[in-house]
């Protein structure tokens, strides 16, 4: 019923229904099981003792036989029903925790895949297929457990009832009808599911559409672009809307045809069932019976082919998911990998090359050494490679030759939670969690105390800010911390960053995004938290490391000059060119206001 590649998404999620480490699961499992074969069996014998009454009522002997007999009716009924309550209650927490051991296994996974993974990656499509994902696994188990197996068996049993009661050619007929039933609606499911796949992928495309457009929500409003936007998402919900119209087409076709075949089985059987009364080799009760196994059988095979089409969905939508929780981990920890010891915080880089793609060379034999204690600044045009840096001493990425070493020690051989752990970041684009302000500060040290927390809040001067706000630390930042200024957001990031107590300090255009007054208090609060501590700076503005011990130019992904700024423009270089720009640029800033 299921192809190959389906069939291994089914086994890539047996585990989680029968977990090793976890017995009372496997036990509920099995309870569940046993509580659907006895729910079949109990409902077998419902037609057999309708027709006992039916055919006592036909000739009456005794009236208490017949009541007797519909209290049994109903007594049975009322099993049936009592064991498929007992296997949903049962089976609903081995369902729900398997849902929820998937969803924390590809969350746990995604954040340990790389950064190249989640940079090319689009979120909404992304989110869109996880959630699909994992809600598809308690539909893919409500549906095979407790319809597709039920049926099949129930089909069985029937037949086997009926070859026995009564005559092989009942048997050979309703075999017959259902075996035609369930080929045509696995074949026409097989062509819907092309339709449900493009309905996936359009509703994938417009979410990511419209999250990317309400994420970059000023940036629309800037350039008028509302009507765009609209015709962009407007292309993608014609997509969704055309697949969804050919997906509903194509389930009319399936019904009708369901119900055409249906239709000519039954007929077939009653015909032959009226035929043997006539001639007297059935009773009235036998033909009930036969009626009634019919209905009985019939009524869950109309729910097979959307039972079997949400499988294929489901299907699908799991293996999606799987893929993305088998992408693999580009950084991984070595297997003899140790947590970091930091004694000194000197940071070495030796021959270091790397490039994103194979064609695209981004640093090239990079060599420069931060002694402890000491602050090193890397300037230079975008794209010169800064950021970079700073990516492969976080270890987002590997390097492609040569190595980083912190005290000596190669960042690859080292854990690396250790290694993060040791650096305290202050980036140039700070990105809050849409929390309160505690919160975010507290994300620097998730087990710090209040306390700890506003010292912190207080060596970054925002305390006062924050305690003249009407809820205080409990303020909600909003998405992206778009309530605060850019200055206040900084502050918030610098006490993040003091609270994590790291050992090594790297300040990423901290203030490149700034106003001038913000950007020197800013600067000064840098300057304070990061003395006598190693730190690097990756600057744009010049006027911001004049007092960095070392300062090393980047062009082109090489060191072109190194020195200290004085140094550096009595080299009348790169460095050189870049201070006389930014200052000629200042000059005309500081003319143009005074015009004013």
């Amino acid at each position: 019923m299921i192809s190959s590649p389906k069939f291994t998404t089914f086994k890539k999620l047996w585990p989680y229904l029968w977990p090793d480490n976890m017995p009372d699961a496997k036990l509920r499992l099995i309870l569940a099981l046993s509580a659907l074969v006895l729910s079949k069996v109990s409902v077998l014998y419902v037609p057999i003792i309708f027709k006992y009454a039916i055919d006592f009522l036909n000739n009456p002997t005794n009236i208490k036989v017949p009541i007797g007999l519909m209290i049994l009716y109903g007594f049975m009924r009322l099993v049936s029903s009592a064991f498929s309550e007992i296997r949903d209650a049962t089976f609903a927490k081995v369902a729900q925790r398997s849902l929820r051991q998937v969803g924390l296994k590809i969350f746990d996974h995604l954040h340990h895949l790389s950064l190249r993974f989640h940079l090319e990656r689009q979120t909404g499509g992304l989110t869109r297929a996880i959630e699909r994902g994992t809600k598809s696994i308690e539909t893919l188990l409500t549906f095979l457990s407790f319809n597709i197996l039920p049926i099949v068996a129930e089909i069985i049993l029937v037949s086997i009832f009926l070859w026995i009661m009564y005559d092989a050619y009942f048997a050979i007929i309703t075999l017959l009808t259902m075996v035609t039933y369930i080929v045509f609606t696995l074949k026409l499911s097989e062509w819907r599911t092309s339709y449900v796949r493009k309905m996936n992928e359009n509703d994938s495309e417009s979410q990511t559409k419209a999250i990317d457009s309400l994420l970059n929500y000023e940036t629309v409003k800037y350039f008028n672009n509302e009507d765009h936007e609209k015709e962009r998402f407007d292309q993608s919900l014609r997509l969704y809307e055309k697949a969804a119209v050919q997906s509903k087409i194509s389930l009319s076709y399936l019904n009708i045809g369901q119900v055409l075949i249906i239709s000519v089985g039954l007929i077939a059987v009653m015909t032959l069932a009226s035929q043997q009364v006539i001639q007297k080799t059935m009773t009235v009760g036998d033909l009930v019976a036969v009626n009634t196994f019919l209905i009985q059988l019939y009524i869950p095979l109309f729910n097979l082919g959307f039972a079997y089409r949400e499988i294929k969905l489901a299907l699908v939508n799991l293996e999606s998911m799987f893929s993305v929780m088998e992408e693999p981990e580009e950084i991984k920890d070595l297997a003899s990998a140790q947590p970091i010891k930091i004694i000194k915080g000197e940071i070495r880089f030796e021959n270091v090359s790397f490039s994103y793609q194979e064609n695209r060379s981004i640093l090239k034999e990079i060599s420069f050494t931060i002694p402890s204690g000491r602050t090193l600044a890397i300037v230079g045009a975008s794209g010169a490679g800064k950021s970079t840096i700073s990516r492969l001493l976080f270890r987002f990425y590997d390097v492609s030759r040569g190595v980083v070493l912190i005290d000596g020690q190669d960042i690859r051989s080292v854990t690396q939670q250790s290694l993060r752990r040791a650096i305290g970041i202050v980036p140039q684009d700070t990105v809050l969690f849409n929390d309160t302000i505690g919160y975010n500060i507290l994300y620097g040290r998730i087990d710090a105390t209040k306390a700890e927390m506003i010292d912190a809040a207080k060596q970054a001067r925002i305390h006062d800010f924050i305690e003249s706000l009407p809820e205080g630390y409990n303020t909600r930042v909003g998405e992206r911390g778009l309530k605060l200024s850019g200055g206040e957001k900084q502050r918030v990031a610098i006490a993040r960053t003091l609270l994590k107590r790291p050992k090594i300090f790297l300040f990423d255009e901290a203030t490149s995004a700034l106003d001038t007054r913000t950007e020197k208090e800013i600067q000064q609060n840098l300057r304070e938290i990061s003395k006598n501590k190693t730190t690097l700076i990756i600057a744009h503005r010049l006027s911001t490391i004049i007092d960095a011990d070392q300062i090393i130019v980047l062009e082109k992904g090489k060191i072109v000059e190194r020195g200290d700024h004085q140094t550096l423009l009595k080299e009348n270089g790169v460095y050189t060119a870049m201070w006389k720009r930014q200052q000629e640029k200042k000059e005309i800033q500081i003319t143009n206001l005074a015009k004013k």
